[in-house]
């Protein structure tokens, strides 16, 4: 089976598309050998590009072989250091839709980005043990909403809750959820499932915001 693979490039500094990237698109296992080459077009993307991936129902069952297939992605940009992304993850009959920021040439050094495995595939620690009730935090004196806003952005720690010295990054609430469920669902499941598994992820993202649970 096939899935399809389409790159977005954009100048990092001021969020515009980039067009006239170079993208050069190689097997995560032969690396070596470049399988297609193309141009971004004035809006920074590529045509969609069509790659071999596993059956569809790798995806379907746990325990199942590796149920996408890995490629590598390397963007050149005249004036922009050139950036590498590896882990590109391809399912069957599906777009992955991959964005890569370019930042103008400084140093010369290419950078390198490594997209860890699925959570559903990959092996990751346990979560971290905590109580189904907390105590409610101290009332601050604040008016309390009469419904939920969505927040603009999420910050993200970086490591254990413990661990002050892991940095903080400010990522925007839209991104947080797509990232979040690319990470932890299978753009092959059923509609039905995807919506369902979304929906759960927006709320405990929202819980998390508006309860400050760890």
């Amino acid at each position: 089976m096939d899935g399809y693979l389409k790159i977005a490039a954009f100048n990092q500094n001021i969020a515009k598309p980039l067009g006239g990237a170079r993208v050069q698109i190689t097997s995560s296992e032969a690396p070596d050998k470049v399988l297609d080459e193309l141009y971004t077009d004035d809006s920074g993307q590529t045509l969609d590009v069509r790659l071999t991936a596993p059956p569809i129902d790798y995806s379907m069952q746990p325990g199942q072989p590796q149920p996408y297939s890995l490629y590598d992605v390397r963007i050149q940009a005249d004036g922009f250091e050139e950036v590498s992304v590896k882990g590109v993850q391809i399912l069957p009959d599906e777009e992955t839709y991959q964005d890569v920021a370019l930042f103008p040439r400084t140093s010369g050094q290419p950078s390198e980005i490594t997209i860890p495995p699925s959570t559903l595939y990959g092996t990751y620690p346990e979560k971290i043990p905590e109580d189904e009730v907390k105590e409610l935090p101290q009332s601050t004196g604040l008016a309390v909403l009469p419904e939920p806003v969505i927040p603009e952005f999420v910050i993200v720690h970086t490591g254990v809750p413990e661990d002050a010295s892991a940095p903080n990054y400010w990522v925007p609430f839209r991104d947080y959820i797509k990232n979040s469920a690319s990470c932890e669902i299978y753009a092959t499941w059923p509609i039905e499932t995807l919506r369902a598994n979304i929906l759960a992820i927006i709320s405990l993202t929202l819980n998390r915001v508006y309860t400050v649970m760890r």
